[in-house]
């Protein structure tokens, strides 16, 4: 049985990490199948490389994989927590935009490159500056106050917007050009702050999310004797879109895979027997 330690993104593309340094590549087409052993638990995943001293048992849909401790320490020096003021690396505000009205403002450190982006499923996004921690923060906050920019998005509304994104980089790039200008207009920047030029780049092919069918819903937890077993068609941030047989395209968010051991399913025909909640559809009409 094998251990799962998250998705990871990198120039590659994305890949599902293994405790022990395992990875395993995820192209598209690529078939993915796994399933929980009959009597299976969910165990903490520990904090910042270190294993959960009480191997906690943690909760089927928690997305974090943590124990109310080991997410405390985690937390406890992170520049995403806001817990951290003194890294002197250098950072770069962006928007990053997800589907129609979904925009939203965040930083990252310099060296990471568009690995946050990626990790977080934007679809295309922009660089707005930079300068120092502080200054990035001071950035991201007079864009959520000046211009109410939010700088969370959940990712069950990412979902639910991908199967109907504008057909056209021109068409995904025009909300983030709107809300850059507006931006760099602003009066209040930080002097330390270097503004960057709007250059939005677009992931929708990245993610193989054009011309991808249409997901129909959502898997919301692993569960002991559960198995799916599908074909890669789309992946954006942590989320697998997998076909799974007459089932359909279903989401897979690979972060409900941290803390459970894994093991090769029975070798039958592409299916999904874990629990899934359907996306809900708008009607065509009146009735």
């Amino acid at each position: 049985m094998w251990k799962c330690a998250g998705l990871r993104w990198s120039a590659d593309g994305p890949a599902l990490m293994w405790d022990g340094g395992r990875r395993s590549a995820l192209p598209r087409g690529k078939r993915v199948a796994f399933a929980v052993p009959e009597g299976g638990v969910r165990t903490c995943a520990g904090a910042r490389g270190h294993a959960c001293p009480v191997g906690a048992v943690v909760p089927g849909r928690s997305t974090g994989a943590r124990c109310e401790e080991c997410a405390r320490l985690d937390r406890a020096h992170s520049v995403a927590a806001d817990t951290v003021a003194d890294d002197p690396r250098p950072y770069r505000v962006y928007l990053a935009w997800f589907g129609p009205g979904m925009v939203k403002v965040g930083i990252t450190a310099l060296e990471r490159g568009p690995a946050r982006l990626l990790e977080q499923g934007a679809v295309c996004f922009s660089w707005l500056g930079t300068g120092p921690l502080m200054a990035a923060r001071r950035t991201e906050e007079l864009l959520r106050a000046a211009l109410r920019v939010p700088d969370r998005i959940p990712y069950a509304q990412k979902r639910a917007v991908r199967s109907a994104l504008p057909g056209t980089e021109a068409e995904r790039a025009a909300e983030v050009r709107e809300l850059h200008a507006r931006a760099v207009a602003l009066t209040a920047w930080p002097e330390s702050l270097r503004p960057e030029p709007c250059h939005v780049t677009d992931s929708a092919g990245t993610f193989g999310l054009t011309g991808a069918p249409a997901a129909v819903g959502e898997i919301v937890e692993l569960v002991p004797g559960g198995a799916v077993r599908g074909d890669l068609v789309a992946a954006a941030g942590p989320d697998l879109h997998l076909a799974a047989g007459g089932r359909g395209v279903v989401v897979l968010d690979t972060r409900l895979m941290t803390g459970w051991e894994l093991l090769a399913p029975e070798p039958v025909a592409a299916g999904c027997t874990f629990p899934v909640r359907e996306f809900r559809r708008e009607p065509d009409g009146l009735f």
